[in-house]
């Protein structure tokens, strides 16, 4: 192997680990924070069918933040819609044979990234030109946006400007997952987007992105409003009341 098929092997090899670790780490905290306040945002679902539907709601069309605020909705869900089209569009990197609707969806998968740069430069526009919104950003989130972006953008690159052998990339990625790597194409814009790519694997698990499976434990959507059925004690209370 060439030094640079080397080094992109090590880097996805360590960028998966940190990744998947650390997701699964982040996930674990959260399952155990405690929440012993009963929280749900109003109005909130009193069954358990009915908070599944309410987090249904919440994933597939993003129902708060479209009551909230319709521009920042537009492009939220440009970005997130077109990324969804994107990786399921990178399954043929991975799987052999490629499974039908992988194909199915490879057009639209391909400019999908248009609507995905075009959400993500939608929301670092916000981070500009919204006061309050600009008050509060950081560094570290423009950072992330310049990041997702030049993901964007070199993918774009290969697809429409300069394209790269793709089967030489599946069959690096094969390789990766059978432990028995193969060449990398040394193309310039392939390298810079696989760099880019590894940096957001490593940085994933401790950065603003982990909303993606925190969501799923936030008490004010994953709590039911059962106020009327039961009263809520926190686990402090009643080891003071039965200390009394």
């Amino acid at each position: 192997m060439t030094l640079v098929t080397t080094f992109y092997v090590g880097l996805f090899y360590i960028a998966t680990i940190i990744l998947v670790v650390g997701v699964a780490m982040r996930i674990k905290k959260y399952a155990q924070t405690p929440a012993p306040l009963v929280i749900p945002t109003m109005p909130a679902p009193r069954t358990e069918a009915g908070v599944a539907y309410r987090m249904f709601r919440e994933v597939a069309f993003f129902e708060s933040l479209f009551r909230s605020n319709k521009w920042t909705w537009i492009f939220g869900y440009l970005f997130h819609f077109g990324m969804l089209l994107v990786l399921l569009r990178h399954l043929r990197y991975f799987t052999e044979p490629v499974w039908f609707w992988v194909n199915w969806i490879q057009p639209f998968g391909r400019y999908a990234a248009f609507a995905m740069v075009t959400g993500l430069l939608g929301l670092w526009a916000r981070r500009f030109l919204v006061d309050r919104v600009r008050y509060i950003s950081t560094p570290s989130d423009h950072l992330m946006l310049a990041l997702l972006v030049g993901i964007g953008m070199s993918g774009i690159g290969m697809s429409f400007l300069v394209h790269t052998n793709i089967v030489g990339v599946k069959a690096f990625f094969l390789g990766l997952m059978r432990f028995s790597p193969e060449p990398l194409p040394n193309d310039p814009l392939l390298l810079v987007h696989l760099a880019l790519v590894a940096t957001l694997m490593i940085i994933f698990p401790i950065s603003k992105l982990l909303h993606a499976p925190g969501v799923f434990f936030s008490p004010t959507r994953n709590q039911k409003d059962s106020s009327r059925e039961s009263r809520h004690i926190a686990a402090w209370a009643k080891e003071l009341e039965a200390k009394q």
